[in-house]
């Protein structure tokens, strides 16, 4: 063990390395409660959650494990946020139209090219080719977007129709559209336990208690008892020992994902999965000290390429894009440097299998303020955007608020690289001295192809 993950040369041990993977998952091991709410959406999406779980722990465990003998990275994968609720989006946006099969087929699809991208460099192309601020609009509009869902799921944020409220009229909108307003949270005890729960995990938080989300969700489950929120009949009878009937995997449905409606969506997890990766595994790997040593391009490019095929893994278990997670940072600060560390995550994800029946009575309203948290940590990101310059401030902008607003990632990231051409060029042709990468250019042609050949709600 000594030498297979070179502890010595790293300056570690294997206590540390355990303790450090240990602190990794529990970080991170809301992701089991809340990727299984998230892509089965009560049953909006026809998946099932003890499949969807399942596919959680073993992609997560698989992937984290795969990172630290191939790579000897401390960095822990699992279901990304903000991917997995774009495709539960997707799937209930469709109108039947998209399967959760052919969703799964697009991811699978996505990760192919992910590879392809990563193996021929393009990838490290296109980072280059994305100004700074527009990548940092990428991460505040999916924490928007991340907490518009928490909000709705949770009942904090509610509808009505125009037309059963005469008092409200908006002629400018048709009879059927509707208008967002605050739930009732004094005559609703679900929608104020999320409120709860938002207090808790805000004060989780301030005080800097490891597992703080994680936490914030079992206590809310737990307050959730008394208020008759939770439901704790289902233990009586529940089954500890994992259940891997009626699972998702290698359910694909390739015919349906080579649709051309389809395209933007395997654009979308392709190109968000492009940047979230790649801005997690060099700042986790900078914090840990790794991109000092000499081979850090090459051990890079080898994390590529495992986060590469975790994400087809991934689809191909059944559950949405696996990508790196930024709490590895939590297991590097406890002393993580190598692989080990990933190891030991990995192998806890898949010793949590047995803790499905406790997954499934915690309800919509304890894990909603995780998503909501999360959206403010993601929030952070606001900083690197150039607010004072409009040639980025437009374009990012509009990349942070068509997310949230028309509840899709593939329109914010859209508008955000065309007005950023469109600007950037203007203002060149005025003595500016933007760069404007010839791929931004390619990307702004295909975009503006999807909106005039292709349903933009697609």
């Amino acid at each position: 063990m000594e030498k297979f993950f070179r502890l010595r040369e790293n300056n570690t041990n294997v206590r540390t390395e355990i303790i450090a993977g240990l602190t990794t998952f529990i970080t991170m091991a809301y992701i089991l409660i809340v990727n299984p709410l998230t892509l089965t959406a009560g049953g909006a999406t026809g998946m099932d959650f003890n499949a969807v779980f399942v596919a959680t722990a073993l992609g997560a465990g698989l992937v984290t494990i795969m990172m630290g003998l191939f790579v000897n990275y401390p960095i822990a994968l699992a279901p990304g946020m903000g991917l997995n609720a774009y495709f539960a989006a997707v799937v209930m946006s469709s109108g039947g139209a998209i399967t959760w099969q052919i969703a799964l087929a697009s991811v699978f699809i996505s990760g192919i090219i992910f590879f392809i991208l990563t193996i021929t460099k393009v990838r490290q192309m296109l980072l280059d080719a994305v100004p700074d601020s527009l990548r940092a609009a990428i991460t505040v509009g999916i924490g928007l977007f991340i907490t518009v869902i928490g909000f709705k799921t949770s009942g904090l944020l509610t509808g009505f129709y125009i037309g059963q409220n005469p008092a409200k009229p908006f002629t400018e909108l048709g009879a059927n559209d509707w208008l967002l307003q605050l739930g009732n949270f004094v005559e609703h005890r679900a929608i104020l336990l999320t409120l709860i729960g938002l207090l808790v995990t805000g004060v989780l938080m301030v005080m800097r208690v490891q597992a703080a989300i994680l936490l914030g969700i079992i206590i809310t489950t737990i307050i959730g008892i008394p208020m008759g929120v939770t439901n704790v009949s289902s233990l009586q009878d529940a089954q500890w020992v994992p259940s891997f009937s009626n699972l998702a995997i290698g359910q694909l449905d390739f015919a349906g994902a080579l649709n051309a409606g389809l395209l933007t969506i395997v654009f979308t997890f392709t190109f968000v999965e492009l940047f979230d990766t790649f801005g997690t595994l060099t700042g986790t790997a900078a914090k840990a000290g790794l991109l000092d040593k000499p081979d850090a391009k090459k051990r890079i490019g080898q994390a590529m390429l495992v986060d590469a095929g975790g994400v087809s893994l991934g689809a191909l278990l059944g559950t949405s894009t696996i990508t790196a997670y930024v709490e590895s940072a939590a297991g590097v600060g406890q002393g993580g440097r190598t692989g080990l560390t990933s190891v030991t995550t990995g192998i806890l994800f898949i010793l949590a299998l047995f803790l499905a029946p406790l997954a499934l009575i915690v309800p919509a309203q304890a894990t909603a303020p995780a998503l909501i948290i999360v959206g403010v940590l993601m929030m952070g990101a606001v900083r690197g955007i150039e607010w004072d310059n409009m040639v980025y401030a437009i374009p990012a902008f509009f990349t942070i608020i068509f997310m949230p607003f028309t509840y899709s990632i593939a329109n914010g990231i859209s508008f955000g690289i065309v007005f950023y051409v469109i600007l950037a060029t203007a203002n060149n042709l005025a003595g500016g001295k933007n760069k404007v990468h010839w791929l931004m250019w390619v990307l702004a042609i295909l975009i503006v192809a999807r909106f005039l050949f292709i349903d933009i709600n697609a």
